[in-house]
């Protein structure tokens, strides 16, 4: 199979290269064949952080099927999402689909009077399903209006990675915040959908650090959408979330550049960038922040054995893989070979690539083909992967590393330091329990 030619340059005008004024490496830049979920996974955490919320997948039954399976919700739950399936006669126009889409709305909220807000969820682009979910979203939020707000966006795999439906999904609410005067308090925004025991902790350490008040977004109730404006300042959870804070700085909003909250030394880079922001002293900085950076040093000290010298590959499936591989090559003296992400965002993740190994390759995009013979040549001691690789890499003699399981697994801050290097350890280790 012939595959497109991949580019190595140090710059990209689009702003998902890095540029000399962040980080002067070269980046392989690949235009082929790629390998990830689509951006409907992510409704399989969203569903359960937002819980007034409800997701309607518009698409075909493989679609539900996938939804379904990747969930992996009990017989017994009531989940908070469903698909809306399109079959072969609402294709060929023999059915007025806005109409079959009004029903199963109505009958949806009929039986879910707790749902405050409905996302409808294209499985695919308009122009497939034949379907604008735009209009359809607009006409039946005026319909339901107070009682449920209705709103779209694209989970389609040909549109996004499997992260971005993440981002389509916080995008698409940031015109429903409410407006913070002009003149009000300023105030911190957390943006990244982060695990409820996560928020906790982080709201304690910016509570103890002065910083705040502090909202968290999303929200855990669609009903108490946080308020954002000129005086509103922002920190990302997650480097996959470029339309979310496109979409927030055109409300006034201002981000505050920043490692991610991954490991230690990641964690507490992030909460320092929100206290220099508040002028905390750094004093106060170091006497709140102690505690919880050496139960993390302490919790990653015992992988370190297991992981010290470690050479590790990454494939582009999450966009966490830069931060990931600074946290592991950092913390866990491991060698990062090649961290490949689907999009650099050089403004984003200048931060984590300042502390990145200067050997470590990039690479930005996929040719799975390509990459799959770097990654055999290479003989990585741990490769990180998506779903639909990892068997093929373990056939031939790799450990592998699902990359789905950073998302599905709490992994940031201070008391998730240890979580994070054993999932990694723990592949290793079970390879090594398994030799004969």
């Amino acid at each position: 199979m012939n595959s497109p030619a991949a580019a190595v340059s140090p710059v990209a005008a689009d702003g998902c290269g890095v540029g000399a004024d962040a980080d002067e490496r070269p980046i392989l830049r690949e235009r082929g064949q790629r390998e990830v979920f689509c951006g409907l996974t992510g409704i399989i955490w969203l569903h359960r952080k937002i819980q007034d919320a409800f997701f309607l997948v518009v698409g075909s039954r493989t679609c539900a099927h996938l939804i379904q399976s990747a969930a992996g919700v009990m017989i017994f739950a009531e989940p908070r999402f469903a698909t809306a399936i399109i079959d072969e006669r609402d294709l060929a126009g023999l059915a007025d689909a806005n109409d079959e889409l009004d029903r199963v709305v109505e009958r949806l909220l009929s039986r879910r009077p707790d749902i405050r807000m409905l996302f409808l969820v294209g499985s695919c682009p308009s122009e497939v399903i034949k379907l604008d979910l735009s209009r359809a979203a607009q006409r039946l939020s005026h319909k339901h209006a107070p009682a449920v707000r209705v709103l779209n966006y694209s989970g389609s795999g040909i549109e996004t990675t499997f992260t971005q439906g993440e981002d389509a999904c916080l995008a698409s609410l940031v015109p429903c915040l409410p407006a913070m005067p002009e003149d009000g308090k300023a105030s911190l925004l957390v943006v990244g959908a982060l695990a409820d025991v996560v928020e906790d902790q982080l709201r304690r350490l910016f509570d103890d650090l002065g910083v705040g008040p502090v909202d968290f977004f999303p929200p855990r109730m669609a009903k108490t959408l946080p308020a954002v404006g000129p005086t509103t300042r922002f920190l990302l959870a997650q480097p996959f979330l470029a339309d979310t804070a496109r979409a927030l700085e055109e409300r006034g909003a201002r981000h505050l550049p920043a490692p991610f909250p991954l490991g230690a030394e990641g964690t507490t880079a992030w909460l320092e960038a929100a206290a220099n922001a508040w002028g905390v002293e750094p004093e106060r900085f170091r006497r709140v922040t102690a505690a919880g950076r050496e139960r993390a040093d302490r919790a990653v000290a015992r992988y370190r054995e297991v992981l010290a010298g470690r050479r590790v590959f990454f494939f582009p499936d999450s966009q966490l893989e830069i931060p990931i591989a600074r946290f592991l090559a950092r913390e866990l003296a491991m060698t990062p070979l090649e961290v490949g992400t689907p999009y650099l965002h050089r403004q984003h993740l200048a931060a984590e690539l300042a502390l990145l190994p200067e050997t470590a390759k990039l690479s930005e995009g996929q040719d799975v083909e390509r990459q799959l013979d770097r990654c055999l040549a290479a003989r990585p001691d741990i490769t990180v992967c998506g779903l639909g690789l990892a068997n093929p890499l373990e056939a031939e003699g790799l450990t592998t590393k699902w990359s789905i399981e950073l998302l599905f697994t709490p992994v940031h801050g201070y008391e998730q330091a240890g979580d994070l290097a054993e999932l990694f350890a723990r592949p290793l280790q079970r390879r090594q329990a398994l030799a004969v």
